[in-house]
């Protein structure tokens, strides 16, 4: 049985159950920053990622206060799905979702792959040590002087394969 593939290169993301597509979820926490919507004339909208945690995110875990109640809290909260993960544009490249629903596979960080939830952390994928402020803490007027690009890159060493430790 362990010679089998994992189940992100064999299921779809419809097939897998509920565990397999939670774990999906690397633990950056990127896609709990506020994200600015700029209307466009004549064309689509522009995102604008910020360093701006949303209300219940937690930023030295770079997780939810209260996952299972956040929609019910946050009336903006996203709940990811198969369908939502192929259309939302705000992903962010690094999302175990976007990988796999787009054919690639995790990357060497990525807990299903490590096997230890620090490596996403440790490879400068997370929004760990990035957040400016909570959403609660400024008025939303504010939101604009946090904007930045960082959430949709990839950081330097993290597309590649794991870096080589030194003994």
């Amino acid at each position: 049985m362990a010679d089998q593939p994992p189940f992100w290169r064999v299921k779809t993301l419809e097939q897998m159950s509920r565990s397999e597509w939670e774990s999906l979820c690397d633990g950056c926490g990127r896609c709990c920053l506020v994200k600015l919507e700029e209307e466009l004339e004549g064309e689509d909208s522009r995102i604008h990622y910020t360093e701006i945690g949303c209300a219940l995110f937690d930023a030295r875990a770079c997780r939810c206060q209260d996952y299972a109640n956040r929609q019910k809290k946050v009336s903006d909260c996203v709940k990811l799905t198969p369908e939502a993960v192929r259309t939302i544009r705000w992903l962010p490249p690094t999302c175990g979702y976007r990988l796999v629903a787009e054919g690639r596979d995790l990357k060497w960080w990525h807990p299903l792959v490590s096997g230890d939830p620090e490596t996403v952390h440790q490879a400068g994928v997370s929004a760990r040590g990035k957040v400016a402020v909570n959403e609660v803490d400024i008025p939303e007027e504010a939101s604009v002087d946090f904007i930045v690009t960082w959430p949709a890159k990839w950081p330097k060493g993290a597309k590649g394969a794991r870096p080589k430790t030194r003994k």
